[in-house]
């Protein structure tokens, strides 16, 4: 194969073990998987071993997201392009070989967004697809920001694979817990408030913004078509909006 065309898997992980063994295995044949570890003090990097995974280290220091470990990692790379997944994504064959395919194009994109099914109390949420991520790309010509859930900055011509091809989308596996989705909550809210210190909410946002992504989330993405998980799933999002606005009204008093 062209040097030029050999893909590059990395993947960040901190004390990723649930997962990895299956998402190694679905990667095992791209022409290098990279592992960035942020300290994991579980089985990680035994599994990472066992697959033959190169690994380097990226200490955790003061940092409480993963972004920084991400613009490290894609720049460790051996190779030009580079696709990211995360340690609860799994790639499928589909995916892999329409990659292979797309690299080998003259007219290649810089960039190219990627489908992912979400689950969420083991049922595959309609509401949440296709939650299209910047997860491929060539790594010279890619910064990303240390910012929470940036998307990376891509040189170039960014392109998106349709929803209609789902056999092309990642398959996340995360299907997180409520004690999870509370503990994430106050975590991400806890850095939006410092991404928007200077910003000011008036009182009715208390009630119009949960509603509004309760109302988003539920009708007009079609959480009610998700059943009693959607549902759910719909009053987490009215709540996450909620527990930010209560939280920037704490810091002003």
């Amino acid at each position: 194969m062209n040097e030029k065309n050999k893909i590059s898997v990395v993947i960040n992980t901190y004390n990723a073990e649930q997962h990895l063994d299956r998402v190694l295995t679905a990667v095992k044949d791209f022409d290098e998987i990279l592992i960035c570890d942020m300290e994991s003090t579980d089985h990680t990097l035994e599994i990472a071993r066992k697959h033959h995974c190169r690994i380097v280290t990226f200490e955790r220091k003061q940092y409480n997201i993963v972004e920084p470990a991400r613009e490290y990692a894609i720049h460790e790379a051996s190779n030009e392009w580079v696709l990211v997944v995360d340690a609860d994504e799994v790639v499928t064959p589909a995916l892999k070989n329409y990659l292979y395919t797309l690299v080998q194009q003259e007219h290649c994109p810089d960039g190219l967004f990627i489908p992912r099914k979400n689950y969420f109390m083991g049922r595959f949420m309609r509401c949440h697809y296709p939650d299209h991520i910047l997860r491929f790309f060539r790594k010279d010509k890619t910064h990303w920001p240390a910012i929470i859930h940036c998307v990376p900055e891509v040189a170039g011509r960014v392109e998106k694979i349709p929803a209609k091809r789902k056999e092309l989308a990642f398959e996340h596996l995360a299907n997180d817990t409520i004690e999870n989705i509370v503990y994430k909550t106050n975590q991400y809210t806890r850095n939006e408030l410092e991404r928007k210190q200077h910003k000011h909410y008036g009182t009715m946002a208390f009630f119009w913004r949960p509603f509004f992504r309760f109302f988003k989330t539920y009708i007009l993405k079609g959480a009610i078509l998700d059943g009693r998980p959607g549902f759910i799933k719909a009053v987490l999002e009215g709540y996450y909006q909620f527990i930010f606005l209560a939280k920037k009204y704490e810091q002003s008093i």
